[in-house]
């Protein structure tokens, strides 16, 4: 199986197909950088990664891609990496992108996700990477956008043996949402930046990790001059 960097360096396996994890993140933190360091390590290793972008425009997500050393268009010619355009829908605009969201209303995002359960079977080897699922609130009442992660997005990807990691900001939501996000996946993990210390540091740790043995610890996060987030 391809590997999940700084996931699968502080589990004592790997972690299995189709494990769905829920990354709670401060918004200062490097999450944003750490997902595309994951993603692209994945397909460093074999794999086939499906990056979605909500936080920022496509393009910058492909330029720190191909910081990290890929061929982003060779790689999206064969299938190996998409890029799926979430952000240009949250301005209001038409996406450009060969793959994007005209709708982020949880009614529309449940049949887009019915339609691809019924399209494909197992999908091992196939990594999906949500950077940040809280901006649905804007779209969504809250209870609606967590029931179509319980009841389709997380029972879909499983089900087809779909590693995902989706990302949700820290403190943004009810605590509600968060508990039942938490007892719906895998595993959790928390990114976060410690003002402690001087100067700040980036931490992260794996908060839960069902079926399979891990270092719990906060541990700390470097970032390198091409943006790849490393444990230090």
């Amino acid at each position: 199986m391809p590997h999940i960097p700084l996931i699968e360096d502080l589990t004592t396996g790997s972690v299995l197909p189709g494990t769905q994890i829920l990354v709670e993140y401060d918004p200062i933190s490097v999450w944003y950088d750490a997902s595309v360091s994951i993603a692209a390590g994945w397909i460093k290793t074999g794999g086939h990664a499906s990056y979605n972008v909500a936080a920022r425009p496509p393009e910058q997500v492909r330029l720190q891609f191909k910081r990290l050393s890929l061929n982003v268009e060779k790689l999206e010619e064969d299938g190996r990496l998409s890029i799926d355009d979430w952000y240009t829908t949250t301005l209001g605009q038409k996406s450009k992108e060969k793959l994007s969201m005209d709708s982020l209303k949880a009614h529309d995002l449940s049949i887009v996700m019915a339609k691809e359960v019924t399209a494909s079977g197992p999908l091992v080897g196939e990594l999906i990477v949500r950077d940040d699922l809280s901006m649905l609130d804007r779209f969504n009442e809250e209870r609606n956008w967590v029931e179509f992660l319980l009841s389709r997005a997380i029972p879909g990807n499983r089900s087809r043996k779909v590693t995902a990691i989706r990302g949700v900001i820290r403190g943004v939501h009810h605590d509600w949402a968060y508990k039942q996000l938490e007892a719906s996946v895998d595993s959790v993990v928390d990114f976060k930046l410690d003002e402690t210390t001087d100067p700040p540091t980036n931490l992260m740790r794996i908060k839960s990790m069902r079926n399979l043995n891990f270092d719990g610890r906060w541990h700390q996060l470097n970032v390198n001059e091409n943006f790849e987030v490393t444990l230090k």
